[in-house]
C-alpha cells in the first residue's frame, strides 16, 4: 500500500560535523607529537615544568580577567543607577576580556602548542584584530540572519525538523475569578 509520500532521505552531515572532530583528533597528535619531541631534546621533567607553569600562568590571568570583567560590570551597573553614564557607554579595556580569558584557557590545557595560542591571545594587537575579526563576522551573521524575535527561530527550528511532530492548539486562559479546576465538568480523556 502507497500513501502518496515520498520516502525522506536522510539529512546530509554538514562539513563542520565532519571536519571538527578529524581537526581535533589532528591538534592532539600535534601536541602529543611535540611534547614527545620536546621531551627528547630537553628532558622530561623540563616539559613538565613548562605544562605546570603554563596552567599556573593561565589559571592567574583567567581568575585577574574575571576580576576585571566584575569591576567593569559593578562599575557599569553602578553609573547607569546613578545617571553619570548613557546605557550605550563602553568600559575602557572591555573589549578584550574575552580574549584575554581565552588565552588563559589555552594556557590551563595542557600541551604546547595551546600554550603559543594562549600567548598570543595575550598580547594586545593580537587580542584587538582577534576582537575586529569577531565583530565582522558576527555583524555579518545577524545581517545575513532573517527577522524575527528569538522565540520565532526556536520555533522555525523546531517545526522544520525532518521527523520532528508538530501538535498544532491554542491556550484558553479562564477568569482570574473562576476556580482553577471545576468538578461538574467530569472526568477528563486522557492524554495519547
Amino acid at each position: 500500500m502507497t500513501t502518496g509520500i515520498p520516502p525522506s532521505t536522510p539529512p546530509k552531515r554538514s562539513r563542520a560535523r565532519t571536519l571538527v572532530p578529524l581537526a581535533i583528533a589532528a591538534w592532539l597528535l600535534a601536541e602529543i607529537w611535540l611534547l614527545i619531541t620536546v621531551a627528547s631534546a630537553a628532558g622530561g621533567l623540563t616539559v613538565l615544568a613548562l605544562l605546570v607553569g603554563g596552567a599556573v600562568l593561565g589559571g592567574y590571568v583567567i581568575k585577574r580577567a574575571g576580576r576585571r570583567a566584575f569591576q567593569n560590570l559593578t562599575e557599569t551597573l553602578q553609573q547607569q543607577q546613578y545617571g553619570a553614564a548613557g546605557p550605550g557607554a563602553a568600559q575602557p579595556g572591555s573589549e578584550g576580556n574575552t580574549f584575554t580569558m581565552l588565552g588563559g584557557l589555552l594556557l590551563m590545557v595542557p600541551g604546547l602548542l595551546s600554550d603559543v595560542l594562549g600567548l598570543l591571545c595575550l598580547v594586545p594587537p593580537v587580542r584587538k584584530a582577534l576582537g575586529r575579526y569577531a565583530e565582522r563576522s558576527l555583524e555579518k551573521r545577524m545581517r545575513a540572519a532573517r527577522p524575527g524575535t528569538l522565540g520565532d527561530a526556536f520555533q522555525q527550528a523546531r517545526m522544520h525538523q525532518p521527523d520532528g511532530k508538530v501538535v498544532q492548539g491554542e491556550v484558553i486562559r479562564e477568569d482570574a475569578g473562576s476556580a482553577p479546576y471545576r468538578e461538574d465538568r467530569g472526568p477528563r480523556p486522557p492524554l495519547t
